[in-house]
């Protein structure tokens, strides 16, 4: 059984896999070691993974090492895939992880992976299992939260309302250039990539999916698992050469 935790911007996931079925998922906030605890009596767990976006309780790697087989996912982590970005040491763990995710949703297949989530960012494999890399932009949180902050009279707006085009005040207005922005934003990239790589596969995740996925033109396919997909997939690789 294996363990995955994904330690995000803004929520920590963990996810328990019996091979690649997924036996459990859940969100824990804040991150307790009791209850990992708990899981590895109760799953058997043997192996563990952990992505970190942000500095982590370098106590809960010491407590897995322990108990597991563990990985702390870094670019020096052996992957099932090959990184081509020029500055791995700056790369994120997530953005490695849901590369490996969508590589294996898609093998032998260019694919594009976009995260919508605390940001936006988009990876490029290639049909030969090889990362390029992508684009990183401000999610959909973060644009409104940028307009409040950086001038002096706009108010911030809750993201509640379906945003319309021609905005009649001013709450719909920013409503209108960012939300009708973010998506024609995305679709043009989306666009860019086909012109490039016709056969394009494209996976959309994070927590902002389920905005995206109904207004985008381009055919995508939309999954909530990916990265934690990804990061079992790492464990299996990595646990299968040590055997």
């Amino acid at each position: 059984m294996n363990l995955c935790l994904d330690i995000g911007n803004t929520r920590t996931k963990v996810a328990i896999y019996e091979g690649k079925l997924l036996r459990e998922r859940a969100i824990l906030s804040p991150l307790r070691t009791e209850k990992i605890d708990e899981w590895i009596q109760e799953y058997k767990i043997k192996h563990a993974i952990l992505s970190s976006t942000r500095n982590h309780n370098l106590e809960l790697e010491k407590h897995l090492q322990e108990k597991t087989f563990f990985i702390a996912l870094s670019h020096q982590t052996p992957l099932p895939i090959q990184l081509l970005y020029e500055t791995p040491t700056t790369l994120g763990r997530d953005r490695i992880a849901l590369a490996v995710g969508g590589n294996n949703y898609y093998p032998q297949n260019d694919v594009l992976i976009i995260d919508a989530g605390t940001c936006i960012t988009y990876d490029f494999v290639d049909s030969k299992g090889n990362y390029h890399g992508g684009a990183i932009a401000p999610g959909l949180q973060m644009r409104f939260k940028a307009l409040n902050t950086f001038t002096d009279k706009l108010p911030l707006v809750p993201f509640s309302a379906e945003p319309i085009l021609i905005g009649k005040n001013t709450q719909q207005s920013i409503l209108s250039g960012v939300a009708t922005g973010v998506v024609a934003e995305m679709d043009g990239i989306i666009q860019q990539y086909l012109q490039l790589y016709p056969s394009l596969k494209i996976l959309l995740t994070g927590g902002d999916t389920p905005f995206f996925e109904s207004r985008l033109k381009n055919q995508i396919f939309a999954t909530s698992n990916l990265l934690l997909e990804g990061l079992n997939q790492i464990l299996i690789y990595n646990a299968a050469k040590v055997r």
